[in-house]
C-alpha cells in the first residue's frame, strides 16, 4: 500500500498570488473588473482576499493576461488527509 498526501488548493495564498501578479502587469482592480465586465469588483477582492476562487473560466483568462500558467497562479498545500492505494 502506498500513502500520499492529497493536495488542497491554498486559497489566501492563491489570493496573495493573484495580487502580487496583477500588481507585477500594471493593472488594478478596476482594470480587471472592465476586462472581466463584472459590475462591480467584489469578485475579485474575494479572490485577492482568499475568500472565493475564480471559476475555471476566469482562471484561464487571468492565466493569458498575467502571462502565466494557471499552475502558477494556484497555490497548493498538502492536506493531513492521507489516501491509501493498494
Amino acid at each position: 500500500m502506498h500513502e500520499y498526501m492529497m493536495p488542497m488548493i491554498d486559497t489566501v495564498g492563491t489570493g496573495r498570488k493573484i495580487t502580487v501578479l496583477r500588481k507585477t502587469a500594471g493593472l488594478s482592480v478596476a482594470d480587471l473588473q472592465n476586462i472581466f465586465g463584472f459590475t462591480t469588483p467584489q469578485a475579485i477582492y474575494k479572490w485577492q482576499r482568499g475568500v472565493a476562487l475564480p471559476t475555471i473560466d476566469n482562471l484561464v483568462v487571468l492565466a493569458n493576461i498575467f502571462g502565466v500558467s494557471m499552475d502558477e497562479i494556484i497555490v497548493l498545500e498538502a492536506s493531513d488527509v492521507s489516501r491509501r492505494t493498494a
